[in-house]
Formats: structure tokens, C-alpha cells, sequence
């Protein structure tokens, strides 16, 4: 069993302070879902884990199964086990979605190991059946053109071919419709499993209908101030989160 753990951790942009000791624990065949207003840093926790250079973290630690991952560049931290879904996935024109992950998939084996093209080619489409995507789908340029919907099936096809330990999917539901979220959802559901642990990103709680957490956290201020099981996400849909505010104001 892998374990991800966020410890006490604070990320800055600039000399502006976005998260302020968050802590969480995510274990493998665990889903987190994390909900909370606008500008909480939601989305900066993700990318700063990942490795993204505009965020600065200033204190605490990253442990994937013991070990700080701050010092990795955000490459190593990928082959490490993490996996970042992005809510606006970036275009690739002129290199199709099978050539990219193809490279993805080498780029994670030993230096000086080469890749079988058959059995990577079997593996991708047995994984594209089970997502019950149609193989044309290879063919195409990585995002170029694509629905909101496909890109983010574009993603969830590179989770299962890289088959991470843990997946950090910022406001996947982002720009989907509810045909294109079910879709996607069903893909999500289908890689869920005791090797996969998942931390969801989402403003809303449509997504967790169709994708249910074991672990729903409210994040404010840059810090988790509630957490619960699914019946949390459902009282912020009802109530808003001037409650939680209200709490912490007379806390």
C-alpha cells in the first residue's frame, strides 16, 4: 500500500501566502474530494505538489511512501507515482495522442530499455476498450480541437496507461456537460481500485454524484477547516459556504 501525505504544508505565488498549513493523507484505493470557494488555493495545492514552478512552497513537506518529493523536478515526480490532471489541458498540434503517450510510457522505463511497439500498442487499446474510447481517438493531436469533454477523457486515457499512485485531478468537471461528465466519470470509476489513490478538485457536488469519494474535505482560507464523508458535499450544496465562514468567524 502507497501513501501520499501533505504535511503542514504552506505555498506562496510571489509574496502572496495561498496555502497555509494544509495537512491531508491520502492512502492507496482512497478518493479525497476537496470543495471549497474560489481563490481558497485549491487548484494552487495540486500544481505546487506536481511541481509547477510558479508556486513557491515556503514550509512543510511532500511524502510519497516516506520520502520528500520537494527536491524532484516535476518529471521525476511523475515517474515517482503522481499524476496531475489539469482543468484546462493544453493543445498539442502535430503530435498525435498515441505518439505522446507512447514517449510518456518510455520515458518511465529504465535508461537503455526499449519499449515493444506490439505490446504497447495492445496495451493501449485494451485500456481504450475498457475506457470505451474508439481507437480513431489515437490518431488525433494531443487536445487540438477537442470538446471540453474529450480532452478530459484525453486525460483520463493517460492515467490508465501510466497507471500512477496517486492522481491529483484539478475541477475535472470543469466546461463538461452532463453527458460529457458521465463520461468522463465513468472512466474514472472504471480505474479506481486498491493501486489508485485519487485527490478530486471540484467547486461542485454534481461531480461527486457520479464519482463517489470516501472522504470529502472543505478547504478555506488555504487549509482544510472540515471534513466528512459524502454527506458533507451535499450540505454545501444545500447551504453554501457562508455556514463554514460563520463557523470559523465564531470559532
Amino acid at each position: 500500500m502507497s501513501q501520499l501525505e501533505i504535511k503542514d504544508l504552506n505555498i506562496s505565488i510571489g509574496s502572496k501566502a495561498i496555502v497555509k498549513g494544509f495537512s491531508l493523507t491520502i492512502k492507496s484505493g482512497e478518493v479525497h474530494a476537496i470543495m471549497g470557494p474560489n481563490g481558497t488555493g485549491k487548484s494552487t495545492l495540486a500544481k505546487a505538489i506536481a511541481g509547477h514552478p510558479d508556486y513557491a512552497i515556503t514550509g512543510g513537506d511532500v511524502l510519497l511512501d516516506g520520502a520528500s518529493i520537494l527536491a524532484m523536478q516535476p518529471d521525476e515526480r511523475a515517474r515517482a507515482g503522481l499524476f496531475l490532471a489539469f482543468q484546462y489541458p493544453s493543445e498539442i498540434q502535430g503530435v498525435t495522442i498515441a505518439n505522446f503517450l507512447r514517449a510518456a510510457v518510455q520515458a518511465r522505463l529504465a535508461e537503455g530499455e526499449e519499449l515493444d511497439a506490439t505490446a504497447y500498442y495492445k496495451r493501449l487499446y485494451s485500456k481504450m476498450d475498457a475506457l470505451k474510447i474508439d481507437r480513431k481517438f489515437t490518431s488525433r493531436a494531443v487536445n487540438d480541437g477537442f470538446s471540453g469533454g474529450e480532452k478530459k477523457r484525453c486525460e483520463i486515457l493517460q492515467m490508465a496507461m501510466l497507471e500512477p499512485k496517486f492522481a491529483l485531478m484539478d475541477e475535472t468537471d470543469s466546461g463538461l456537460d452532463i453527458d460529457a461528465l458521465r463520461i468522463v466519470a465513468e472512466g474514472v470509476n472504471a480505474m479506481r481500485g486498491p493501486n489508485l489513490g485519487m485527490l478530486m478538485i471540484t467547486h461542485y457536488q454534481r461531480l461527486l454524484d457520479y464519482i463517489v469519494p470516501d472522504f470529502v474535505h472543505v478547504m478555506y482560507d488555504g487549509r482544510i477547516v472540515r471534513s466528512g464523508e459524502k454527506d458533507l458535499a451535499l450540505e454545501l450544496e444545500a447551504k453554501g459556504y457562508d455556514w463554514v465562514k460563520k463557523e470559523l468567524a465564531h470559532a
